[in-house]
């Protein structure tokens, strides 16, 4: 619990350190691109649709109950946003849950900080731990996961969740878990901060970014699902605060990744089109809504929404 703690005072300082330089504004699409506005209608507007909360992560939508489920990290729970706005808890505790998503079963997956875990929520909601340790040490603490369409999933491990005492691997990679859920296979040593990951719409490409190094890398998914051809798609490294961290996809590959100043909106060639300015620095990202084409984005105390042209990848 003292690792939660400290873990929490470091997001009130980071929260505090944002408003000082100013990160609170007004909503707005920044244009680089014809293109960008393309991808809007008109007159769209970003809508807050929830806040109150302390660190917000890891938007899915769940299609069949047709609401938003979040984490809020340091309060250690999931939440729920129902149709009708009422905010309702999921899952207390959370074991300070980060990235989730779905398989193809329609099961939960979450990348657990507290447990240093990647955790699956069967249909009779008991947990199955798919991932907690990596050749007989700790995981550092799991912060995104995506699934493949064979049912191999994906996932980073920072160290954001751990003092470095506590670090027993000894970089910071991004793994496989493979679809017989064997042992998990290291894909990548070479990161600094791996954080968000995406699959292109044909599942040929990987996309992660490193935090620490504010640029997003783009991987050849293998046959057999491992990467290759490693580089990088685009640096986002600029003055103003804030590092690439969840990321999504539309059916059209372009690429929408959290960042400074909002959500920065990439075309499959890697150029900037654009980014929706969000009033708070956003974390993570999701599309939802019965058509697919609402992106929700949390950032830090609140949930955002704006609806889009070009719907995104859907899950189960």
């Amino acid at each position: 619990m003292l690792r939660i703690a400290k873990w929490i005072k470091r997001q009130i300082e980071t929260k505090l350190a944002t408003h000082q330089k100013g990160q609170l504004g007004v909503s707005r699409l920044e244009s680089k691109s014809k293109k960008f506005q393309s991808l809007f209608p008109k007159k769209v507007k970003i809508d807050r649709v929830a806040t109150g909360f302390q660190f917000t992560e890891g938007p899915i939508w769940i299609a069949e109950e047709k609401h938003l489920l979040f984490s809020d990290i340091p309060a250690n729970q999931i939440l729920q946003l129902t149709p009708n706005g009422e905010v309702k808890i999921f899952r207390k505790p959370s074991n300070n849950s980060n990235g989730l998503t779905r398989d193809k079963q329609g099961r939960l997956i979450a990348c657990e900080h507290g447990m240093r875990r990647v955790t699956r929520t069967e249909k009779d909601s008991s947990i199955t731990i798919l991932a907690d340790q990596f050749q007989g040490k700790k995981l550092n603490s799991p912060n995104d996961v995506v699934v493949k369409s064979n049912g191999a999933i994906y996932f980073t491990d920072p160290p954001y969740g751990i003092q470095p005492e506590e670090q027993e691997q000894p970089i910071q990679g991004v793994y496989l878990i493979p679809p017989d859920h064997q042992e998990i296979i290291l894909l990548a040593d070479d990161f600094y901060k791996p954080n968000g990951l995406a699959f292109s719409p044909d599942e040929k490409q990987l996309y992660i970014d490193d935090s620490q190094c504010r640029h997003i890398r783009v991987f050849d998914v293998k046959i057999d699902g491992t990467l290759a051809n490693s580089r990088v798609f685009h640096d986002m490294n600029i003055k103003e605060p804030g590092s690439p961290d969840g990321m999504k996809i539309d059916a059209q590959a372009n690429i929408y990744c959290t960042g400074a100043g909002g959500v920065w909106v990439f075309d499959c060639q890697g150029n900037h089109l654009g980014t929706i300015v969000t009033p708070e620095r956003p974390a993570n990202c999701a599309w939802g809504d019965e058509d697919w084409q609402t992106l929700y984005i949390t950032a830090q105390t609140s949930v955002y929404s704006i609806r889009v042209n070009i719907p995104g990848i859907q899950l189960p």
